[in-house]
């Protein structure tokens, strides 16, 4: 493969890069892969590194649909051409992206709040949530990931092994190996965790929920899975917030969000990443009555959040989604890519279950005489994986699950080349 070789210049060029990134940045920042990639340009399912080797791309759910993709560019430039400040003047961007946007959600989620990160998007819901509750407790999955504020890093301790006593934790249904008392397990966790948060004086305020469980092994089905619990939220007198940043525009295949798929009735709705397809936007979409009841007790404004560049882009990618029709592109390429990982796992005893929706697959691996988790092996596979130039990554509480999910123009050849790729990469690591 080009650029491997240690005299090339591409190599030396991306050693100094490495080097002054070390210098420069944080050590908390991390690479993905044992050999870095040096990614230079995009277009569409394809990434290039400063060598001119071509990357398939299954992991860029950001780049919701291609990168660079031409109609988002345009969009971006034309706005800012023209204009850009902040939503405390009038701008019809702003009011025709809100528009449009809520028009794919169910009626009484009927206003938006924008914001520029998921990690904004969900720190706002769960002050919102703290305001009409007048409670400060949140329930979150074992090995959540909601985001790096103070408060979104509180609800995600996939970060750390600490929680506040304003943060319960309950397991994450596990379909896999509770069958069809999942459901009602974890509804009846939640309620428990609520009582536990209500007599500890600290009170409950709202259920987060990843509506794909990412971080805990990607868990699309059964459909239902979460309703119970976010009945039992509601019975205990919290919010039900879904957090869309992973799951939504599409991607599952079957609609446009993840709360559907599971019949939930969410009080607020939180968006990221995909929103801008890879322009720092997202937002919280919303019942009136929530958001008329904070913002008569508090005032919100973020100057970024909302400007009509990122409105431009929001419109432009929604136009894209909705012409390309590729909500239901990512249902049939998902199924032909779950098919073909399928039949790679009737070959490869490692692979423990194969699942997901649409563009947002999992494929779990464990010990094939224990049934343990092969976590080990995961990493193995995902760096022979960047070998054959083609970028996923894992997932799970045991990092045992091969994570893919690209971009939802990724089609049916291209799935081919992803099958083929991880063919070679589980016979390169079986022994």
């Amino acid at each position: 493969m080009g650029g491997n070789d240690p005299a090339s210049g591409g190599t030396a060029a991306a050693d100094d890069l490495l080097c002054r990134r070390r210098r420069a940045l944080a050590a908390s920042y991390r690479l993905f892969y044992d050999e870095p990639v040096h990614l230079v340009r995009g277009d569409g399912c394809w990434l290039f590194d400063a060598d001119g080797e071509r990357y398939l791309d299954a992991y860029n759910n950001v780049a919701v649909v291609g990168h660079a993709r031409a109609e988002v560019v345009d969009a971006m430039y034309a706005q800012a051409a023209r204009l850009n400040t902040h939503t405390r003047y009038l701008s019809e961007p702003v009011v025709e992206y809100a528009e449009r946007l809520l028009a794919h959600f169910p009626a009484h989620l009927a206003q938006a709040i924008f914001t520029c990160t998921g990690s904004e998007a969900n720190d706002l819901a769960c002050r919102i949530a703290t305001s009409w509750t007048g409670r400060a407790g949140f329930i979150v999955t074992k090995n959540a990931y909601h985001g790096t504020t103070t408060a979104t890093a509180a609800l995600s301790p996939s970060l750390h092994a600490d929680t506040p006593a304003s943060v319960r934790t309950v397991a994450a249904p596990n379909p896999r190996e509770e069958g069809a008392e999942a459901a009602g397990r974890f509804a009846a966790d939640v309620t428990a965790a609520a009582e536990r948060l209500h007599a500890d004086g600290v009170g409950f305020a709202g259920l987060i929920v990843d509506t794909i469980l990412s971080s805990e092994g990607v868990w699309a089905e059964p459909r239902g899975l979460l309703a119970p619990a976010a009945d039992a939220a509601h019975a205990a007198g919290g919010l039900v917030i879904a957090d869309e940043v992973q799951a939504g525009f599409g991607r599952l295949g079957d609609g446009m969000w993840g709360f559907a798929r599971h019949d939930l009735r969410p009080d607020l709705v939180t968006l990221g990443k995909p929103m801008g397809n890879g322009h720092p936007i997202s937002g919280v979409i919303g019942r009136r009555d929530v958001f008329d009841a904070f913002g008569s007790r508090e005032r919100y404004f973020n100057t970024f959040g909302g400007n009509p560049v990122s409105a431009a882009v929001g419109l432009a990618v929604l136009d894209v989604i909705e012409r390309d029709g590729l909500v239901a592109h990512a249902g049939a390429t998902g199924a032909h890519m779950r098919a073909e990982l399928t039949d790679l796992a009737s070959r490869h005893p490692g692979i423990g279950d194969v699942r997901g929706s649409g563009l947002f697959l999992a494929v779990e691996l464990a010990d094939p005489e224990t049934g343990a988790p092969a976590s080990e092996r995961t990493a193995r596979v995902v760096n022979e994986m960047r070998r054959e130039r083609v970028l996923i990554s894992a997932t799970g509480p045991s990092g045992n699950v091969l994570k893919i999910r690209p971009p939802l123009v990724f089609d049916a050849e291209q799935s081919v080349l992803l099958s083929r790729a991880l063919d070679d990469a589980l016979t390169a690591t079986e022994a």
